[in-house]
């Protein structure tokens, strides 16, 4: 796939050297030619100086083509503004902003813009940590009003269905992984110890979910 990624800051570059390597076309903008120096000598995509919220730059960065699109600059105004640009000029599909402030990111969502909040993510990481908390905070959804969580089984919950671990419109067992093979939870699906299970669950059952797997080995995802 072609990916274009505005900013070559740490985030930008980090992202743009792991989608080189899984072998993907990728374009890096931005406005200050000594940030490509974080590319590194093997990174074989390419470069455009320039600010990505000029229509011609991302023009010439072969936005037109491009399947995905990546607003990773250190400011909120100029990342939504350039996905904005990408999103109706270009029509690009796959679109993901950076924004720091949590409530302009929900605002964003609204326009149809993906966004990582690294204050959110961050705060939920710390949460995780100071609680020692029994799971793993993956990815949150519509900003904070559901979160999902990974939590390993232990012996005392061994032999359980899937429904007896679940609450009514808290707690929701999605998925479960046994070694290498990952499949969808049923409700009459029996878990066994040291299964890996993923839960979408509201924030007022966090606490729940906590007692739950509160013997479980404290994890936190990379």
């Amino acid at each position: 796939m072609r990916y274009l990624i505005v900013g070559c800051g740490r985030v930008g570059s980090a992202l743009a050297k792991l989608l080189d390597a899984d072998g993907h076309e990728v374009i890096v903008v931005d406005e200050n030619p000594a940030a490509f120096k974080r590319l590194g000598a093997k990174f074989k995509g390419h470069v455009e100086v320039g600010t990505g919220i000029d229509y011609d730059v991302l023009k010439r960065a072969g936005a037109e083509r491009a399947e995905g699109f990546i607003a990773v600059t250190d400011g909120d105004n100029r990342n939504v503004m350039a996905a904005l640009i990408a999103q109706r000029m270009f029509k690009i599909k796959r679109i993901v902003a950076r924004i720091y402030d949590p409530p302009r990111g929900a605002l964003y969502r609204e326009l149809g813009i993906d966004t990582v909040c690294p204050t959110t993510v961050g705060a939920k990481i710390i949460r995780d940590v100071l609680m020692e908390a029994p799971w793993d905070t993956l990815q949150s959804f519509d900003f904070g009003k559901v979160t999902s969580l990974s939590a390993t089984v232990t012996a005392a919950d061994a032999g359980k269905r899937v429904a007896d671990m679940e609450r009514p419109g808290l707690i929701r067992i999605a998925a479960i992984r046994t070694g290498k093979s990952v499949r969808v939870a049923a409700n009459d699906t029996i878990l066994a110890e040291g299964d890996e299970i993923n839960a979408i669950v509201a924030p007022e059952a966090i606490s729940d979910f906590a007692t739950m797997f509160q013997t479980a080995t404290p994890r936190l995802s990379a």
